[in-house]
């Protein structure tokens, strides 16, 4: 048997996390595939806002806005304790370096925008200091367009992107793509599934990929980089693991993230964490059943099946999904006509008739008819309303706090989130437990080498991404974590690879 192509690096998976590791082994001379299961590139990355959270960097020494190294690791290390010190460490050191290495390149241009930190804990900075990437014009992609993911909605629907500037997480997509294939150092292989890892003499030589002309065996002499991302899509994965929600309420793309990747290493060896674990967000159902990922929530209230309020609507996403974990279910958010639509944001947009006509919203006259309509009982959701008009009257709400942090009024401005539902008509829409994927994986070093069930590095194996645990464990410190601790450690996987002595290697096993 022989390979069917030789590289230095193959990057399974196509987000940011996998887009940084292979420009930064082309962009060095390395030989570099990337492989992608579905048509298009950028997976969930593709569908964020693109928060990026590297702290320390130019990005935010530009900006003004008193970030440091330091401060970013007090906050993390009250947000998220002393365990994972090395990891927390090692991103923190990698953070400046990886922005002004990928600053190096004129495709990939960023700028600060307020969004703030998730928890009220020193170093925290009050608007936040994550950045994002510059809107890109859909021209200068030019062909290359075809290839990103776009926005959720469209994508769901078979449509391309639109006539205006690719944004937000495509940008970022885009911008990494057009770096990367500049370097003339990468081949970009969508349609190909990653099915095992081929080890020899004790090491990780290649990767069996299946595409639709059959398999290939591509041999990977530095190194493999496993970015696919998580296993959110596989009901039989999440339901082994334990992981709340569902597959059909993940925000995951059609096709992707059945966690091919973590079962082709745990079947070499590789040990794994957190399997129980994920980026959780309230959902809305669309018409189609799918979710849309709904944050912000600058009024309205949310009650679960006794007509109850349940905690704080205004909550960071993780955070209140991981309320709807613990509360159990059915959930309705409840507004008015006040609000003038739906008062949040929601991914993809949702249209007010389109969900009336497909029942996935109510709409009544009153309240008591409200509750009738969605099963909910009258007196309890009456009250429950009255209760909360009142803290809105006052401006504090004394059962949840809502409104008391300045990322609960982020959303509104900067003003109250704490708005009466008194005017008529009522709307209440069916909220879900959704996801932007699991966070457990395998296991890692801070260099990015997966490890073994005895902690001893798999050679030639990297993980970065959903793929791998993730260093912040149950917790969510900032906008831009995922997609901030992928492109670190996918980037510190490269440079070890770079390190190690080449695959001599010549035939698999």
């Amino acid at each position: 048997m022989t390979w069917d192509d030789e590289y230095d690096v193959v990057v399974a998976g196509s987000g940011a996390g996998a887009l940084t590791g292979a420009l930064a082994a082309a962009s060095r001379g390395l030989r570099t595939a990337v492989l992608e299961k579905t048509g298009l590139l950028g997976g969930t990355s593709a569908y964020s806002g693109a928060a990026i959270w590297l702290p320390g960097t130019r990005v935010q020494e530009r900006a003004g806005i008193g970030d440091s190294t330091e401060a970013a690791r007090a906050y993390l290390r009250a947000v998220l304790g002393d365990g994972g010190a090395a990891h927390r460490e090692a991103f923190l050191a990698t953070a400046p370096e990886l922005v002004e290495f990928l600053e190096r390149d004129p495709a990939l241009e960023f700028e600060f925008r307020p969004f703030p930190d998730y928890f009220d804990a020193p170093g925290r900075l009050r608007g936040g200091r994550s950045f994002v990437p510059l809107d890109l014009p859909v021209e200068r992609l030019g062909e290359l367009a075809g290839l990103v993911r776009p926005p959720v909605g469209r994508d769901r629907a078979g449509r391309g992107h639109p006539a205006r500037p690719v944004a937000q997480g495509r940008a970022l997509i885009g911008r990494l793509l057009l770096a990367l294939t500049a370097t003339g150092g990468a081949e970009i292989r969508t349609g190909t599934a990653l099915t095992e890892l081929v080890v020899r003499d004790g090491r990780v030589a290649g990767v069996l990929a299946v595409t639709a002309d059959g398999p290939v065996r591509l041999r990977a002499a530095r190194g493999v980089l496993l970015a696919a991302g998580g296993f959110e899509s596989s009901a039989a994965l999440r339901a082994e693991h334990g992981v709340p929600g569902g597959a059909d309420r993940t925000m995951a793309p059609d096709g992707a993230n059945t966690g091919d990747a973590i079962a082709a290493a745990v079947r070499i060896g590789a040990s794994t964490a957190l399997l129980d674990q994920a980026w959780f967000c309230p959902g809305l159902r669309t018409p189609d059943g799918r979710p849309a990922f709904t944050l912000g929530f600058r009024g309205g209230l949310i009650v679960d099946g006794s007509g109850r309020r349940f905690g704080n609507e205004s909550l960071p996403y993780d955070r209140m999904g991981r309320l709807l974990a613990r509360a159990g279910g059915p959930f309705h958010l409840i507004f008015d006509a006040r609000s003038g639509g739906l008062p949040a944001i929601s991914v993809p947009p949702l249209v007010p008739d389109e969900q009336l006509a497909s029942g996935r919203w109510v709409r009544a006259g009153t309240l008591a008819e409200l509750a009738r309509r969605i099963g909910l009982p009258e007196d309890a959701l009456t009250g429950t309303v009255e209760r909360f008009n009142g803290f809105a009257e006052k401006g504090s709400d004394d059962d949840f706090h809502r409104g008391e942090d300045p990322y609960d009024r982020y959303f509104s401005g900067g003003g109250t989130c704490l708005v009466a539902v008194d005017e008529p008509p009522y709307y209440a829409a069916e909220v879900v437990l959704s996801d932007l994927g699991t966070k457990g994986g395998l296991r890692t070093d801070p260099d990015g080498r997966v490890l073994d069930g005895s902690g001893r590095p798999l050679p030639g194996l990297y993980a970065a991404g959903n793929t791998s645990a993730s260093f912040t464990g149950p917790r969510y410190p900032g906008p831009g974590i995922p997609i901030g601790s992928a492109m670190a450690f996918a980037y510190r996987a490269v440079q070890d690879m770079r390190k190690n002595p080449v695959d001599q290697s010549g035939t698999p096993e």
